[in-house]
């Protein structure tokens, strides 16, 4: 009984250690994106807002952030 409660803290810990959430944003629209395996955050936003010319609301701009790895609740 131990060891399963064991095997499950850790294959709980292990299941959301991969999550990112964006808390310290300094933009509230920032707060909404969430990443698995993401890369970093400002240096994604930076680059979308960049390669798109568009804002975090627009469809380019979310489908940028997309591909690295971010997504918007």
């Amino acid at each position: 009984m131990k060891r399963l409660l064991i095997l499950s803290a850790l294959s709980a810990a292990l299941m959301t250690s991969a999550c990112v959430t964006v808390i310290d944003a300094s933009d509230s629209d920032d707060l909404a994106w969430h990443g698995e395996n993401a890369q970093p955050f400002d240096s994604a936003r930076d680059a979308c807002r960049a390669s798109t010319g568009k804002g975090q609301h627009s469809d380019a701009f979310r489908d940028c952030m997309a591909e690295k790895g971010w997504t918007r609740s």
